[in-house]
């Protein structure tokens, strides 16, 4: 009786850290998600006093918005089967696969998903359009297919699946699917059957990650899809700052949020029913040197990806930064003589770093929190959905987003709009979701009657999550401050908006100058998007130091 008392006061315990945790990011998200969303919106369908939400339905009787609609659906979705079918060999063989470079090939995999994404098709416009690498060599042209745009999009995402999926892969006992085969399954079989079912969960959270920013594809879409190809995320932009059209693009934001909750929500089920309790190892002793033809053909496959795919695009940036003699156009970035800043655009590096640290601080804290909470089992309807909610900053326009920081955040006591932390509060909106996808796959694969013992015998909460959760999640916990910190570095849309015009960063001052005509401003561009993946390159090595160090792996 006296055992029953206390697991009845442990679950108790249990329940009500479980709400103190989720305290502080529900109270993030409410304040610098729901209320400028709602604002902007408000702004958009309420005149007078009086709501108009007849507007919904003028707007979606347009066949033109259907035809977005349509598009921007697709395109979605064939952007993600192609990124998981590109990626997740690279996600096996970076799980699985030791050899000589693993570590800066890792960083060089990240790079692009930082790039502004006007850097992206920008990059791709060069090797697909007129005059571009493969006009030149075959005299073919895709920018005016959607090829190009797939292919952009894989480019963006490749890192989200090596990184999320891999992530868990290379913590999997490979023992397990050894033993199915010792049993008569083949190898394809064993792989089926076993490793499959167990990276269900991360390849359902990566899966929604590419798609969700797919779905809200806006750089890449406007430069590449040129008059022909346009997603909501383009129109929402387009009917805000050419057309004007507050109303009509309301109702854009509002169908694109109806549409990015039922996905999460149904994403949310189908994770639920999946969950199990993994047999987790440490990385280290999973990696291993390529035996056989067919793994060093595999390897050998990867590479070529990688190469042709990722580094290819990456090598004509820095071409086109080299264009001018004497390294012209680095040195054109430490003067003002262009008047596209009120300061040199030199000055976006620091000013990126800075706000990419402090957003890191804020994502690592809030999703983290959020991600802990979320992690048990017998969590409420409320608790579950939140779980949702937390994906919505990237299903939503990012223009309405910084548009809705400019109206909501205007008044005491959160008249922020002249505040510094104004971009990084924006920046971690982005990095929360990766930070809580990347975590929870590996924390609910823990057995939940550890932390359920070590509450019995009398441990705090936070011992639990000290000497339980910690040593389990910490590989995850780094990879996750390495997207929240990646993000942060090229989050374009809603910076654009509220970031001052004496502290520009990397993606805006690249977007000013790709806007101004000139081989001056363009050349600049080009030198600033490499100087940002150098930048991004060498953070992202600095961690992958740090978390081979912490773990073992080698």
């Amino acid at each position: 009786m006296d055992l029953t008392r206390t697991e009845v006061a442990a679950r108790k315990r249990g329940a009500a850290a479980r709400f103190g945790l989720l305290a502080a990011p529900v109270a993030f998200f409410a304040v610098f998600f729901a209320y400028p969303v709602a604002a902007i919106v408000a702004r958009g369908l309420k005149a007078d006093g009086t709501w108009h939400l007849g507007r919904i339905g003028e707007v979606l009787a347009q066949s033109d918005v259907r035809h977005v609609l349509w598009f921007t659906t697709w395109q979605a979705l064939a952007s993600t089967a192609l990124t998981l079918l590109v990626a997740l060999p690279g996600a096996y063989v970076f799980a699985r696969f030791d050899f000589p470079g693993k570590q800066v090939l890792r960083a060089v995999v990240t790079v692009p998903f930082v790039l502004p994404t006007v850097v992206v098709g920008t990059a791709f416009l060069a090797l697909v359009g007129r005059g571009g690498l493969l006009d030149e060599l075959w005299g073919v042209r895709l920018d005016t297919t959607v090829w190009a745009i797939l292919l952009a999009h894989v480019f963006f995402n490749y890192a989200v699946v090596v990184r999320t999926v891999g992530g868990l892969w290379a913590q999997l006992d490979p023992r397990q699917e050894e033993a199915a085969r010792m049993l008569g399954a083949s190898g394809l079989k064993a792989w089926r059957q076993v490793t499959l079912p167990a990276l269900a969960p991360a390849v359902a959270a990566a899966s929604l990650m590419v798609f969700l920013f797919t779905f809200t594809s806006f750089g890449v879409v406007q430069i590449l899809g040129g008059p022909t190809f346009s997603t909501l995320e383009v129109e929402i932009y387009r009917q805000t700052s050419e057309i004007f059209d507050l109303s009509t693009a309301a109702v854009l934001t509002l169908i694109q949020f109806v549409a990015v909750g039922a996905i999460l929500a149904l994403h949310a089920w189908s994770v639920r029913r999946r969950e199990t309790a993994l047999r987790l190892v440490d990385a280290s002793v999973t990696g291993r040197r390529p035996r056989g033809a067919g793994q060093w053909a595999l390897l050998g496959g990867v590479l070529v990806t990688v190469a042709v795919l990722l580094v290819l695009p990456l090598a004509v940036l820095v071409q086109r930064s080299l264009g001018a003699p004497g390294f012209g156009y680095y040195r054109a970035l430490t003067s003002e003589d262009g008047g596209v800043f009120l300061v040199p655009p030199i000055e976006a590096i620091g000013n990126s770093l800075s706000y990419a640290v402090a957003a890191t601080l804020i994502a690592v804290v809030i999703g983290g929190l959020a991600a802990a909470a979320l992690t048990r089992r017998d969590a409420g309807r409320f608790v579950r959905g939140f779980d949702a909610l937390l994906m919505l900053p990237l299903g939503v326009s990012a223009v309405t987003v910084g548009f809705g920081f400019l109206i909501a955040l205007d008044e005491p006591p959160l008249d922020l709009r002249s505040s510094w932390i104004l971009v990084p509060l924006a920046q971690a909106l982005v990095g929360v979701p990766f930070v809580v996808r990347t975590m929870l796959p590996v924390l609910r694969a823990v057995d939940a009657r550890l932390r359920e013992t070590a509450s019995v015998l009398g441990a705090s909460p936070w011992r639990v999550w000290r000497e339980v959760d910690l040593p389990m999640v910490r590989r995850a916990l780094l990879i996750a401050a390495g997207f929240a910190f990646a993000v942060s570095l090229g989050e374009f849309g809603a910076t654009v908006f509220i970031a001052r015009p004496d502290r520009p960063t990397l993606p805006v001052a690249v977007a000013r100058l790709l806007g101004r005509p000139g081989d001056l401003n363009y050349g600049q561009a080009m030198a600033l998007s490499t100087i940002l993946m150098v930048v991004c390159a060498v953070a992202l090595l600095v961690l992958e130091r740090l978390r081979t160090d912490r773990t073992g792996e080698f």
